[in-house]
C-alpha cells in the first residue's frame, strides 16, 4: 500500500470475489455484452447520421445522441471491468480511482438530463402536436442536448472535488469493480466530513428525484391526453411507444433509485449486482427497446442496405465495362 503525506495513493478493486470458472464465464459473457452494446449503439448513430428523412426528426435526434452517450458510459467502466477479471492485479492508482469517478458520475446525471429531454419531446408530440414542429426544431433539440451534457457535468464538481480532497488512510481496498462514490467514502479517514456527503446527498435528491418528477408528470400529461383526444387505434400505438420510453426509464431509474436514494448500507454484493443492471444491461437494451418495433428505423436500415447493394452493383458493372474494353 503506497502512501504521499499519509494519504493512500493506490486502491484495490476488490471486484467479483468468486471461483475462476464463475469468473471465466462472467469475463464471456459481459465481453459479448459489450461488444453487441458497441454494436447497436453504433448502428444507431450510423443510420440517423446517413439517413437525411431521420435526421431532421427531433425523436432521432435525441436517440442518436443518446446512443453516444452510451457509448461513452460502458467505456468509462466495463473495459476495466473485464481488465480486472482477466487479470490478477486489481490496483487502480488514486488518480486513474477518481478520474473514472468524475466520468461515470456526471454520464449517469446527463443521462438523468437525457431522458427528461426525450420525455418532453414526447409531451410535446402528443399534447401540442401543432406546434410541435415549431418548438421541437433541429436547433431546439441540439440545445437540449448540449444542455443536458453541460448540466450533467457542471452539478457534479462541487460533489466530486471534496470527496477528491478528503484524506484515505488505509484500508486500500474498494468493495466493487468500480470507484463509485459510495465504497471510495467507506474508505475515508474518521472523522469523515459533512461537506462531501451533503453535497453528495444534494446532486443526487435533485438530479434523480428531480428528473424522475418532470419524466413523471410529463407522461402523466401523455397519458391524459391520449386518453381524452385519441381514437382507439391511435391509443394503442402511442401507448405502445410511450410504454417502451416508460420501460426505459424504469431499467434506469429503479437500480439507481435503490443504490443512491434509499437510506441505509446495502449489502456489497447486492450493489454490485444492481451496478451492473444500469452500467452495463441497460445500455444493452436501450437500443432493442427503442428500435426493435420502430418501423421507421427498419425502413432506415433498408435504405441504407438498398443504397450500399446499388453501389457496390454499379462498382461490379463499371469494372465489368472497363475488363470489357480492355478485351477489345
Amino acid at each position: 500500500m503506497q502512501f504521499t503525506n499519509g494519504t493512500v495513493q493506490e486502491f484495490i478493486l476488490l471486484g467479483f470475489e468468486v471461483g475462476q470458472l464463475q469468473r471465466l464465464l462472467i469475463l464471456i459473457f459481459f465481453t459479448l455484452l459489450y461488444m453487441l452494446t458497441m454494436a447497436e449503439n453504433i448502428t444507431i448513430i450510423t443510420l440517423v447520421v446517413l439517413d437525411t428523412h431521420l435526421a431532421r426528426l427531433p425523436m432521432y435526434i435525441l436517440l442518436s445522441n443518446f446512443s453516444w452517450l452510451e457509448i461513452c458510459y460502458v467505456n468509462t467502466n466495463i473495459p476495466r471491468m473485464l481488465l480486472d477479471l482477466e487479470l490478477s492485479n486489481k490496483i487502480i492508482s488514486f488518480s486513474s480511482c477518481f478520474l473514472q469517478f468524475y466520468i461515470f458520475f456526471p454520464l449517469g446525471c446527463t443521462e438523468c438530463f437525457f431522458l427528461s429531454s426525450m420525455a418532453l419531446d414526447r409531451y410535446l408530440a402528443i399534447c401540442h402536436p401543432l406546434r410541435y414542429p415549431q418548438i421541437m426544431s433541429p436547433n431546439f433539440c441540439y440545445s437540449l442536448v448540449t444542455a443536458s451534457w453541460v448540466l450533467g457535468f457542471l452539478i457534479t464538481i462541487v460533489p466530486v472535488t471534496l470527496i477528491s480532497k478528503m484524506s484515505f488512510c488505509g484500508p486500500n481496498i474498494i468493495d466493487h469493480f468500480l470507484c463509485d462514490p459510495g465504497p471510495i467514502m467507506a474508505l475515508a479517514c474518521p472523522p469523515i466530513p459533512k461537506a462531501p456527503i451533503i453535497s453528495l446527498i444534494f446532486v443526487d435528491a435533485a438530479v434523480v428525484l428531480g428528473n424522475i418528477m418532470f419524466i413523471v408528470l410529463s407522461y402523466s400529461s401523455v397519458i391524459v391526453t391520449l386518453m381524452k383526444n385519441s381514437s382507439k387505434g391511435n391509443q394503442v400505438k402511442s401507448f405502445s411507444t410511450i410504454s417502451f420510453h416508460l420501460l426505459v426509464v424504469t431499467l434506469f431509474y429503479g437500480p439507481i433509485a435503490g443504490i443512491y436514494v434509499k437510506p441505509g448500507e446495502a449489502d456489497s454484493n447486492v450493489t454490485k449486482i444492481v451496478t451492473l443492471c444500469y452500467t452495463a444491461i441497460t445500455p444493452f437494451l436501450n437500443p432493442m427497446i427503442y428500435c426493435l418495433r420502430n418501423d421507421q428505423m427498419k425502413e432506415a436500415l433498408f435504405r441504407l442496405w438498398r443504397r450500399k447493394v446499388l453501389f457496390f452493383k454499379s462498382k461490379i458493372d463499371s469494372v465489368r465495362k472497363r475488363k470489357g474494353a480492355g478485351n477489345i
